[in-house]
């Protein structure tokens, strides 16, 4: 009966001592990310230009509406979190190279828990600063039109792009040998898709062939989502699925962004699995 018992709780011994090495990870990998508030806010001041200044000039110079303001807020969204996410895989070359990562991979802790302690740091630290950009949007007159099942969608399609992002980040992290190169690369990925996917006007103002590009990219289906979740608007959706119901579009770009933050995490803790045996 004891050895029975023994078995019984050797999985939730397993467990428990999992999520303590995953919260230990996370703990130092705050430390090392976000030490002063500085470090917090300074990725925010790009996105706050863009949503505070930027937007009401060209709402201005285009003789746009008021919700123009709110459209290009939302975009700044899908600014933010590549950037952020990016920015965070700089740091795993930097423990890689000068940090405690050799010794971390020695430790008797499964390699997942390094990239998933990571990935919660990143996450956190987005989602604050995504927070404060709606924020001081709102309070700079910014109109958003939330209702309690938008604000779910809104989060549900940040929360599962920045985990995508992130897994890129840490792929291109342990793939890349040097900060510099690192570094040469993040434009291509954070910031040319955002140009495409609709942040400052509607993919079907694109090219044939580019608008049909924008459908494939995630951000396009987080930003028609998040717009449906905080502005009540689908024509991001419908412009992706066509004539089909809003909730079913909206559905449907969700599976999109699950299935990319699945793949890409799952991606990025294999190849910084293969890459720590090298």
């Amino acid at each position: 009966m004891s050895a029975a018992t023994a078995t019984a709780t050797l999985p939730a011994l397993r467990r428990a001592r999992a999520f303590s090495s995953l919260g230990t990870l996370t703990g130092r990998r705050f430390q090392l990310t976000a030490r002063t508030p500085r470090e917090l806010f300074v990725p925010l001041l790009t996105p706050i230009m863009f949503a505070l200044v930027i937007a009401p000039a060209l709402k201005s110079a285009l003789h746009t509406n008021a919700s123009y303001e709110s459209f290009v807020a939302i975009g700044t969204v899908g600014l933010l979190i590549p950037l952020n996410t990016m920015f965070s895989g700089l740091g795993v070359i930097v423990d890689r190279e000068n940090g405690a990562q050799r010794e971390l991979l020695a430790a008797p802790i499964p390699r997942s828990l390094l990239v998933l302690g990571n990935l919660v740091v990143a996450f956190a630290i987005t989602g604050l600063q995504v927070a404060v950009l709606i924020a001081v949007a709102t309070v700079r007159g910014i109109n958003f039109d939330p209702t309690a099942t938008g604000v779910l969608w809104f989060v549900a399609a940040a929360g599962l792009f920045a985990i995508g992002m992130y897994g890129i980040a840490e792929i291109l992290a342990s793939r890349v040998p040097r900060q510099e190169e690192y570094i040469a690369r993040v434009p291509a990925i954070a910031i040319l898709p955002w140009f495409l996917a609709g942040a400052l006007f509607p993919i079907t103002a694109l090219p044939t062939g580019l608008t049909w590009v924008a459908k494939f990219l995630p951000l396009t289906h987080g930003l028609a989502l998040m717009r449906y979740g905080l502005l009540g608007d689908s024509t991001g959706l419908h412009n992706i699925w066509g004539g089909m119901g809003s909730t079913a579009s909206a559905a449907l770009s969700l599976a999109v962004l699950a299935g990319f933050a699945l793949i890409l995490t799952a991606g990025s803790i294999r190849v910084f699995t293969r890459a720590a045996l090298r």
